[in-house]
């Protein structure tokens, strides 16, 4: 058995190992089931998380498809500002229009949404729903599987990833904080040296309204944006580029007193951190150009590079 299996091209061992996933999956769900039904009670395992694990083993052929080695399958990892982005600034369109399948995933209870802009019904499992850098590295350490068993190996199915931290990241209330959050992105990076077959565009988080933030921890918070997306972090590692969300965002006059704070004309009418309509109507079309950008440009460097 085992040397037949060993035969077999790689192709056929995927499916078999998704076939015979799928059913221990099914068998543990069953299980869980109907102990429930039986007693009213669940077994303690925590057996329902197998449920996103399973509907993403059966969907991973359709999230791969169209996976040709040019870049156009992306996914944008996120939470609210992201999702404001999407639906106010016509990023899903700007995407489809260009030829480009545009996967986002939100919050876990929302989870992966497909280029159609419909619910794919399951999440990646995002640990603890944190996005945050120290959440985001907590991503980028876990073990690689063909199959997406956990968050990174889901992301990982596509060939461009874009992902970024939510507004309460800009509060770097110390100078601690900033050198922390550059060592938990230099650990992405690593790991994003080791796929040179895939795209990662870090996005630098928005700056949060001038009632939830301090002059100091603003400036904190731009000198990371500064750092995120200069030669510093960059230069070096082809795969990797980076899009400054929080400069497009932020009040760049430095004698106003709410520099680097989120601007006026973005605000909302309330002490609300999150980027206004007209802030993600403006930044739209520069964050899908951005992306697609990067794409082209790995694209053009990896065809010369074979050259």
């Amino acid at each position: 058995m085992c040397r037949a299996f060993k035969a077999l091209s790689s192709s056929k061992k995927i499916v078999i190992t998704i076939v015979v996933v799928s059913v221990a999956l099914v068998l543990a769900l069953g299980l869980l089931l109907g102990v429930r039904l039986l007693t009213g009670r669940g077994l303690g395992l925590g057996l329902w998380r197998l449920k996103p694990m399973a509907l993403a083993i059966l969907d991973a052929g359709a999230v791969t498809a169209n996976n040709r080695g040019e870049f156009t399958n992306i996914i944008f990892l996120h939470h609210s500002t992201g999702g404001n982005l999407i639906s106010q600034g016509g990023v899903r369109e700007r995407f489809t229009e260009a030829g480009y399948d545009f996967w986002d995933h939100y919050y876990n209870q929302t989870g992966l949404r497909r280029p159609d802009g419909s619910a794919a019904g399951y999440s990646y499992r995002i640990p603890d729903d944190n996005t945050d850098p120290d959440g985001l590295a907590d991503i980028f350490a876990q073990p690689v599987h063909s199959l997406p068993l956990n968050a990174l190996s889901g992301l990982l199915q596509h060939e461009v990833i874009v992902f970024k931290s939510c507004f309460p990241a800009s509060s770097i209330t110390s100078d601690e904080q900033l050198e922390q959050y550059k060592a938990w992105y230099r650990g992405m990076r690593d790991v994003m040296d080791a796929h040179l077959d895939r795209v990662f565009v870090v996005m630098s988080p928005p700056p949060l309204h001038p009632a939830a933030t301090t002059p100091e921890a603003a400036a904190r918070a731009r000198a990371f944006a500064n750092w995120l997306t200069s030669d510093e972090y960059l230069a070096g590692h082809p795969n990797v580029y980076a899009f400054d969300f929080f400069d497009h965002l932020a009040e760049d006059d430095p004698i106003s007193p709410e520099v680097n704070m989120l601007r006026v004309a973005y605000r909302r009418e309330t002490e609300d951190s999150h980027p206004n309509q007209i802030a993600n109507e403006a930044v739209g079309p520069l964050f899908t150009e951005a992306v697609i950008q990067a794409a082209r440009d790995y694209r053009e460097y990896l065809g010369s590079a074979a050259q």
